[in-house]
């Protein structure tokens, strides 16, 4: 073994030996804890807004939220896949995603943001309501919403 290659096995290890705790972090900020065991959330995950708040999220992520009257929208359909098809820009820009399929249900975050049939909603991490849209729209649109957003060119610079 080459004595060169040496620092890049130790450093290799050392981020091996880091993981755990760096999941851990990240299940921290976007886990639960349940028992004294932190469960890991993909902060990816569709989110049914069900037993959420918009609250939850301040200043720690960015919600995108989709709303139809019932999850056969064909609208509804569109967006998630939309979201799915494209997740690292989305990940990059501290996202989350709920959904609320359900208006006889009442959801906390429903009554807040009031939609009518199918609605984007995207939030900044300050709960400010940055961008409305009655269809679907794409990751690109998306992330550039994001991008001209206040809190957003901070992060960035």
């Amino acid at each position: 073994m080459r004595a060169s290659s040496i620092p890049f096995l130790a450093l290799g290890f050392a981020l091996f030996l880091g993981l755990p705790a760096l999941s851990q972090d990240v299940a921290m900020d976007q886990g639960t804890v349940t028992d004294g065991a932190t469960e890991i959330v993909d902060p990816l995950e569709p989110r049914s807004a069900i037993g959420l708040e918009l609250d939850d999220f301040l200043w720690v992520a960015r919600p995108i939220v989709v709303f139809a009257d019932t999850d056969a929208d064909p609208r509804f359909r569109e967006q998630m896949a939309l979201l799915a098809a494209r997740p690292d820009p989305l990940l990059e820009r501290d996202v989350v995603i709920i959904f609320d399929t359900d208006p006889d249900a009442g959801s906390d975050i429903r009554r807040a943001l009031r939609p009518r049939g199918f609605a984007l909603v995207l939030m900044d991490k300050d709960g400010t309501v940055n961008l409305r849209r009655p269809s679907p729209r794409d990751v690109r649109e998306i992330t550039r919403a994001i991008d001209n957003m206040p809190i957003r060119i901070e992060e960035t610079q």
